[in-house]
Parts: structure tokens; C-alpha cells; sequence
């Protein structure tokens, strides 16, 4: 899978020189890039029969871990993109604690996936969709502004909101769709 670069035409000089706005932009459009990443690892948990989210942790430009959702075929209710990528993202590294690294995810983590998140010491965050029924960043709770912890991870969402919200929506719906079509088991009456 190839990597987004984050590189530019601009030397360390002309970085320095850059206004908060072009910075900005530049980091958006990084952002973008790797969600787009996040996004085929989405597809890929769809395929599989899960529900389609795609995470990976970066460090310093590089992509360190890659993950997908996998609790039904892994049987494993920790089992989630985020969860995935951080673990292979600790192995890739050595440490557990991810200090510096950006995780990015598809959907807005659960509770169980930002406590993770915390403990790994992510530096920032950048998730697609909100979760309404379980998004821990501030679409049901707000777990990354809880002043009683001691690790605040920066928070960006809604990068490539639509794109990852109607992947889940298109998912959703033919799951729905499937349990209600009629059986092909024959009629078991005549």
C-alpha cells in the first residue's frame, strides 16, 4: 500500500515562513490523504463481513499500523480497527506507548477504543464519521476532554465525513436488505 507523502516542494526554511493558514491547508490535505488509507482498510473489514472501519497509527510520515474491524471473525469483542492498528503499530515500534504518532480511524472510537487510545499516548486523533450511539469524542461523551485524566489526545474530526459515513450507511443497508428477503428454503407445506 503505498504511503501518502508528506513532503513538499517547500524547504525547512520556507516551513518556518509559511502563515498559520498555509499550514493548515497542508496538514488538511495530509489528513485527507491518509484517511483515504484508512478508508480502503475500511472496505477491505466490509468484504470480510465486518463492519467497515479502517485505522492506521503514523509516526513521523511513516504509516506503523494498519488495522480493520475483525470481532466477528475473530470472535474477539476488542477486536476493533483502532485497537488493531495501535497493537501493530506498538509491535512495529517496540513500545506500547505511541508517543508523537496520529491515529486515524473512519468512524469516531468507541469508549473502549479511546481509553486505548489515552493509555498509548496518541498525540492526536483524526477520525471521519460521528458515532451518535457510541462516539466517545463528543457525539455521545467526550472521553478525550475528561480534565481528570492525565492524557489529552488532540481531536480532528469529520476528515472525509461523508465518504466514511455513507460507506457505513451502504453497509447497514444491505445488511438490512439481506434479513429481509424472503428465504429460498423451499415451502415446507407442500
Amino acid at each position: 500500500m503505498t504511503q501518502p507523502s508528506t513532503t513538499s516542494t517547500a524547504t525547512s526554511t520556507d516551513k518556518e515562513q509559511l502563515s498559520p493558514d498555509q499550514r493548515c491547508i497542508d496538514q488538511a490535505y495530509v489528513d485527507q490523504a491518509y484517511m483515504q488509507q484508512a478508508l480502503l482498510l475500511a472496505q477491505a473489514a466490509a468484504d470480510a463481513g465486518e463492519v467497515p472501519v479502517g485505522a492506521l497509527v503514523v509516526q513521523d510520515g511513516n504509516i506503523i499500523g494498519r488495522g480493520m474491524n475483525a470481532p466477528i471473525g475473530r470472535h474477539d469483542p476488542t477486536a476493533h480497527a483502532e485497537i488493531q492498528a495501535m497493537r501493530e503499530a506498538a509491535q512495529a515500534i517496540g513500545n506500547y506507548r505511541l508517543v508523537g504518532c496520529t491515529l486515524y480511524v473512519t468512524l469516531e472510537p468507541c469508549a473502549m477504543c479511546s481509553g486505548a487510545i489515552q493509555h498509548a499516548r496518541i498525540a492526536r486523533l483524526v477520525y471521519g464519521a460521528r458515532d451518535p450511539k457510541t462516539g466517545s469524542c463528543g457525539s455521545v461523551i467526550n472521553l478525550m476532554a475528561e480534565p481528570r485524566l492525565n492524557h489529552h489526545t488532540e481531536v480532528v474530526g469529520g476528515i472525509l465525513a461523508e465518504e466514511c459515513g455513507s460507506m457505513l450507511s451502504r453497509f447497514f443497508a444491505a445488511r438490512r436488505a439481506s434479513k429481509k428477503a424472503p428465504s429460498s428454503l423451499p415451502d415446507s407445506a407442500g
